[in-house]
C-alpha cells in the first residue's frame, strides 16, 4: 500500500470551487491574500474572469456560473495543483470563506486528476473501481440528490457493459465505450460531461473529473474529497486487475464499516496521516465503523 500512497502523492489534480455569496473580485482578493501576485479582470475570456497569477507563475481564476442561478456567485478554478499545495489550498479555501462565501445546495465541488500520463487500460481501471463503489461514495460525499438527476448523474450502466465486453482496451475503444459511438473530439458542453464520474476531458484537457461532491468551505472536506479521488486514481494505477462485478450495495446497517474498510484496505489511507481524511469521508454514514453488522455495536 505504501507505493500506492506514494503514487497518490505524485500525481497532479485541480479543483473548482462553486460559491454564493462572493462576488468575483472579492474572491480575487480572497485568493490574493493567500497566494500574493497580482490581479487582472479579463472579461475577454469569457465568465467575466477575474485571474489571480501567484508569483510562481501559475493562475487562479474566480468566473461567472450559470448553474448559481440568478444571484450570480462565483467558481474558483485552481491551476494545476500537486500534493505539497494541498495546504495552500486549504488556506485559499478558509480565506474565502471569511470574505463570505457560501456553499449550498446550488454549488458543488469538481476534481480533476490529471490522467496524462495513464493509459487507457488505467483510466477504465478507474471508472471500474469507481462504479463499484458508487453508491457508498456517493452517500460518504452526502451529494444532492437534486445533483444526481442533472449536472452529476450516475455511471451509466451501458458505458460498463460496453467496457467490460471490450476485449482490448485503447484509447479508441474506451472512447467508443463511453459515448456510445466514436467521438475524439468532444466539445466542452457535450452531455456526457454532466456524470459523477466523466471522462470527456479525457479527450479534451488530459484529466479525470469527479463531479460528485457538494460545495463547501471546509477546508478538511475539500482535502478529504480530493484525496479520496487521487486514492482511487494511484489504485487504478498500480493494480494488476480491476473489476465492477459484485457492484456493492449500500446498506444502511454496514455502511461506515464499508467505507472505512474500502478506504484503509481498498486505497491504503490508513494511519494518523489520513485520520482527518477518513473522519470527513465516514461522518454521514451510518453504522459503526468497527463493526460490520451495527446492532453488534450497540
Amino acid at each position: 500500500m505504501q507505493n500506492t500512497i506514494e503514487t497518490m502523492k505524485s500525481l497532479t489534480f485541480g479543483t473548482e470551487l462553486e460559491y454564493t455569496g462572493i462576488t468575483r473580485p472579492v474572491a480575487a482578493k480572497a485568493i490574493q491574500s493567500v497566494i500574493g501576485g497580482t490581479i487582472a479582470h479579463r472579461p475577454d475570456l469569457g465568465y467575466d474572469t477575474w485571474q489571480i497569477k501567484s508569483p510562481d507563475g501559475r493562475i487562479w481564476k474566480a468566473i461567472s456560473d450559470g448553474s448559481l442561478g440568478a444571484g450570480g456567485g462565483c467558481e474558483v478554478v485552481t491551476p494545476i495543483l500537486r500534493w505539497e499545495d494541498m495546504e495552500t489550498l486549504q488556506e485559499v479555501v478558509r480565506s474565502l470563506r471569511k470574505a463570505g462565501a457560501k456553499a449550498t445546495s446550488e454549488t458543488s465541488q469538481h476534481i480533476h486528476i490529471g490522467a496524462q500520463g495513464f493509459s487507457p487500460v488505467q483510466i477504465a481501471n478507474f471508472a471500474k473501481i469507481f462504479y463499484k463503489q458508487e453508491e457508498l461514495i456517493l452517500k460518504s460525499l452526502g451529494t444532492w440528490g437534486h445533483r444526481l438527476g442533472h449536472y452529476a448523474k450516475r455511471t451509466d450502466r451501458g458505458f460498463i457493459e460496453r467496457l467490460n465486453a471490450t476485449r482490448q482496451i485503447t484509447n479508441e475503444s474506451l472512447n467508443k465505450a463511453w459515448f456510445g459511438e466514436l467521438n475524439m473530439h468532444p466539445t466542452h458542453y457535450e452531455s456526457h460531461r454532466y456524470r459523477d464520474l466523466n471522462l470527456n476531458n479525457i479527450w479534451r484537457t488530459g484529466t479525470i473529473e469527479v463531479r460528485a461532491a457538494n460545495g463547501s468551505t471546509h477546508a478538511g472536506e475539500i482535502k478529504a474529497n480530493i484525496i479520496l479521488c487521487l486514492a482511487i486514481a494511484a489504485k487504478a494505477l498500480t493494480a494488476k486487475s480491476t473489476s465492477s462485478k459484485n457492484r456493492r450495495e449500500y446498506d444502511t446497517r454496514s455502511a461506515k464499516y464499508d467505507m472505512r474498510v474500502f478506504l484503509v484496505c481498498g486505497l491504503g489511507l490508513n494511519g494518523d496521516e489520513f485520520k482527518n481524511t477518513r473522519q470527513h469521508l465516514l461522518k454521514r454514514l451510518p453504522g459503526s465503523a468497527a463493526w460490520k453488522n451495527a446492532e453488534r455495536a450497540a
